[in-house]
């Protein structure tokens, strides 16, 4: 059985040259993190969603946080004064920022349509399917909805009727994952494949339901503690030829997640994305709020090195492969309404990056039948934002938690520069 023990994040965070201490625990358990970004005036405060600690030992943890105050890189940038926990108006990065830091305007518009993204996360979210809708019409995406085919929602078991039980914590979840795809591959379908709870064997089984049903892009932004059952969790649910599984890598710093370690899938990890004047017009860095709050990274324990993997310092398999923006300063608009005030939220941790990597994977076109997409940003690391400053932590191999030129764990070959890094 796997055991997940979750952090409890109460903790202190430096600011600047001021130290904050971060709020008391709240109602369901978590702390409120603080961190003052380059491109913000005032500190951002966030939480982890209630996912994020699982309610039984066995079950799995979301990666995501919520932002709670303060004023985020989006609002610094625009010049926007409205607390960021305001739920009237979007507060974090929208589809055009996220398109236009990641070169994907032109193949947003044109690229993704046929293709079927599938979500995979636990419990069932009531509101999926309205509160995408008020996200993509809120940015003027095309609508997708179950009525036109575009939008499905089963269970583990592909039942369209028989969903699990809801879950406000997991639908705060749901809802970012909805929005991050749309945001990314606004022309794709979505499929929406709840798993009864958030242990290892109903995810998984949730993710060989979304294959079965014809998804070739699975997203997943949730792991837990690695274990001597790893291996054969590979086999039983990742182990998918032809079909580009992305797994976040995890918000508590430096340290392997599963399923971020299994050599099939794509791990994802996060960076702190802000405006720049630089040629791209933004810049990247790795996301660290402290030591046990930022992307994870590392090498595992139980995973064998896949062939594509070329780094000497790590024998086994190494987190992450790429990145994409997670710090929950420099966040992401998000519309939910199940369990809180129906209204717009930003947030972060790399439960982000994982969908947006799954979206560019189907922004790229349909994978080689018998190809792990794993290995497609090695064959292209020249067609990847190379994120080169900051660190996830401590380490005796300093490329396991500390940027560098190249290949480095906490953001892997670097974030997407277009899509043909994700193309065989």
């Amino acid at each position: 059985m796997r055991t997940n023990f979750p952090h409890i994040r109460l903790r202190w965070h430096r600011v600047g040259s001021a130290t904050a201490v971060t709020a008391a625990l709240v109602l369901a358990g978590f702390g409120t993190a603080v961190h003052a970004d380059a491109t913000t005036s005032s500190k951002v405060t966030w939480a982890a969603t209630p996912c994020a600690t699982p309610k039984k030992t066995d079950e799995l943890a979301c990666n995501s946080l919520r932002v709670t105050g303060g004023t985020t890189a989006f609002q610094k940038a625009r010049g926007i004064t409205p607390k960021a926990a305001d739920a009237a108006t979007p507060s974090g990065y929208g589809p055009s920022d996220l398109q236009s830091a990641y070169g994907l305007t032109a193949a947003a518009a044109a690229n993704g349509s046929g293709e079927t993204i599938a979500i995979v996360d636990a419990y069932n979210d009531p509101n999926a399917e309205a509160d995408l809708a008020k996200y993509r019409s809120y940015y003027g995406l095309p609508a997708c909805t179950s009525a036109s085919g575009c939008f499905k929602k089963v269970s583990q078991t592909g039942s369209t009727t028989s969903l699990p039980s809801s879950d406000a914590g997991w639908s705060e979840e749901i809802s970012l994952d909805l929005d991050m795809v749309s945001a990314i591959a606004p022309n794709a379908k979505i499929l929406l494949v709840e798993a009864k709870s958030a242990t290892m064997a109903n995810l998984g089984k949730a993710v060989n339901e979304a294959v079965t049903l014809g998804a070739k892009f699975v997203s997943n932004s949730y792991g837990g503690s690695e274990s001597s059952s790893d291996t054969s969790y590979d086999s039983s649910y990742f182990n998918h030829p032809g079909v580009a599984i992305t797994v976040s890598a995890g918000d508590e710093g430096y340290g392997a997640e599963y399923p971020a370690a299994s050599k099939y899938v794509t791990s994802v990890g996060g960076t702190a994305l802000s405006t720049s004047s630089n040629s791209r017009g933004w810049t990247e860095s790795v996301w660290k709020t402290s030591s046990t709050e930022g992307t994870g990274s590392g090498c595992s324990s139980y995973d064998a090195k896949p062939s594509w993997q070329t780094d000497t310092g790590c024998t086994k398999r190494m987190i992450s492969d790429v990145s994409a923006v997670a710090d929950p300063a420099t966040g992401v608009s998000v519309y939910d309404s199940y369990g809180v005030t129906a209204g717009w939220y930003t947030f972060g941790g790399t439960s982000a990056s994982s969908p947006i990597i799954a979206a560019v994977y189907a922004l790229a076109g349909t994978p080689g039948s018998s190809d792990y997409p794993a290995q497609y940003p090695y064959k292209h690391t020249s067609s990847l934002n190379d994120v080169t400053s900051g660190n996830n932590g401590s380490c005796s191999t300093s490329y396991f938690c500390t940027a560098t030129s190249g290949y480095d764990g906490p953001t892997g070959w670097g974030t997407p520069k277009g899509v043909s890094a994700f193309t065989g």
